[in-house]
């Protein structure tokens, strides 16, 4: 083996949960323990040799406050000497836990590190972190800040607007977004039907499937839904669902590869994560993939399979435009707008499910990217070993 390589050893993830339903009333720190446990009880080996735990977690107040990687660990009961820490690089924190973990491992720091991330948006409603700042004085994180509103002003920080903005730069038709949003719903179920998530799942309670999807929607249903701005094209059926989850991977160096009889399911190719325009903030994916291909000596044409987060649909359909990808190979099995998005954990959820399609369809390179607050977005692409 190449002693320069980080390597996935194995991966999983709970179902994810709809807002309101079967894991909303799990405490966070018991999500992110069920899936360590179950990531430990897949390999081989002592949990007290992981050098460290990383997770991704936003809004961390509450119960997600305090360091949730630490306690997620604590509370799956595994050995006390490990260490945890959670990052917060807002949809794509436990991505960019990986690209720390496999950081780690590359440079000769670490040779066994849990990544994942966990997020009860049931119990902690998104952007709790930010609203309670107007507790003690803060309307938004930004306001006040003089150098922030000298090169931005005031404009508005919204989701909802930049779905919005994309959608009539890249002249993309609310049509164009609802075929798209269906076809996430009919992929994911097709999925779900044929068994595609069962080695990637651990089910949790009576919760054993992602309850996101949704069978029962149409064109027609979606074509009556107000957008969620005045003037707007975007609806909540053209954007990601409010989610409850938690997924882990192992990533390993050669030595511990070796030394501890793993058997690696695939290589980290490339990491890396660039960044556009904040007010715009959901287009960085556009200019991460070109970079990420450029580094890695690759094109679309080398790439197999995509998981590329599908915050709104106006996003993943102007990234489509402008890197050339081929729809039919990105998200096979439906993405966040029917599977749901449980924030601090979508990432490893992608790469989870990333690196099982691989296997399922015995393709070797895969690429995984989101768009993430602040305009910022990572790439990472494996490669299926065996």
């Amino acid at each position: 083996m190449n002693v320069n390589n980080a390597y996935i050893v194995d991966a999983v993830r709970t179902p994810v949960g709809r807002r309101g339903g079967g894991l909303s009333a799990i405490h966070p720190a018991d999500l992110g323990a069920h899936v360590l446990s179950a990531l430990m009880d897949r390999v081989d080996i002592d949990p007290v040799e992981v050098d460290d735990v990383i997770f991704g977690c936003v809004d961390t107040i509450g119960p997600q406050a305090g360091d949730i990687a630490r306690t997620a660990w604590l509370a799956a009961g595994l050995s006390e000497e490990v260490p945890g820490v959670t990052v917060d690089r807002q949809c794509g924190s436990s991505q960019q836990a990986v690209h720390f973990a496999a950081q780690a491992v590359l440079s000769g720091t670490a040779d066994l590190v849990v990544a994942g991330g966990v997020q009860n948006m049931s119990r902690i409603p998104i952007a709790s972190a930010m609203s309670v700042g107007s507790e003690f004085g803060f309307a938004t994180p930004f306001a006040g800040s003089r150098g922030w509103e000298h090169r931005y002003g005031d404009e508005e920080i919204s989701q909802f607007r930049a779905a919005d903005l994309i959608a009539s730069r890249w002249r993309i038709t609310r049509a164009e977004m609802e075929r798209f949003a269906l076809t996430s719903h009919e992929r994911a179920i097709t999925a779900i039907e044929e068994g595609r998530f069962k080695r990637e799942i651990v089910p949790i309670g009576d919760v054993d499937a992602d309850e996101g999807p949704r069978r029962d929607t149409s064109l027609e249903k979606m074509a009556a839904l107000e957008p969620l701005r005045d003037g707007g094209s975007v609806t909540a059926a053209l954007a990601s669902q409010i989610s409850d989850g938690a997924s882990a991977v192992l990533v390993a160096s050669p030595q511990a590869v070796a030394r501890h009889r793993l058997t690696p399911r695939a290589r980290i190719h490339h990491l890396s994560a660039r960044a556009a325009d904040p007010v715009l903030m959901l287009t960085a994916p556009i200019r991460a993939t070109r970079h990420a291909l450029t580094r890695a000596g690759m094109t679309m044409a080398d790439i197999d399979l995509v998981e590329i987060n599908e915050a709104f649909a106006s996003v993943v359909l102007a990234w489509a435009r402008e890197t050339g990808a081929d729809l039919d190979q990105v998200n096979v099995n439906g993405g966040a707008i029917a599977l749901g998005h449980p924030i601090g954990a979508t990432g490893t959820r992608l790469l989870t499910t990333l690196l099982h399609e691989l296997e399922r369809t015995n393709t070797r390179y895969g690429l995984q990217t989101m768009c993430e607050g602040g305009g910022q977005a990572n790439v990472t692409i494996i490669e299926r070993l065996g």
